[in-house]
């Protein structure tokens, strides 16, 4: 009976505190990828630098890790295009995966948020 209520009055001692300590203030960076852009075609196989702008990024960025996959049809897709780079760089090269043609395809920047390039295509080799 004595260690429940001892466990009691810690558990909420340290809720208390947990409360109590401020946050840094945290900023979500959503840079817009540049390229591939509208009217983009890639084809299976090849290596493209997929851009986007990195200017004027916050001070305090929640995830500066990156990590691109490929989208179709509005669903994201299970294929990574690149990972584990710091998306303050702006640029990465990444090579076409093996996918069905189609004009919907769209790449999305995870990082500190996810945001979608425009549609492209992509064609068979």
């Amino acid at each position: 009976m004595q260690f429940t209520t001892i466990f009691t009055l810690l558990s909420a001692a340290a809720l208390a505190a947990v409360q109590a300590t401020p946050l840094a203030p945290r900023d979500v960076y959503v840079p817009p990828i540049l390229y591939p852009h509208a009217g983009t075609v890639w084809t299976v196989g090849q290596r493209h630098n997929v851009t986007w702008d990195n200017s004027g990024p916050p001070v305090n960025i929640t995830n500066k890790v990156g990590r691109i996959m490929l989208r179709q049809g509005g669903l994201t897709t299970p294929l990574i295009l690149a990972d584990n780079f710091s998306i303050l760089l702006g640029r990465i090269e990444v090579t076409v995966p093996w996918v069905t043609d189609g004009s919907d395809y769209q790449l999305v920047l995870f990082g500190d948020s996810g945001n979608f390039s425009p549609d492209f295509t992509v064609n068979g080799a």
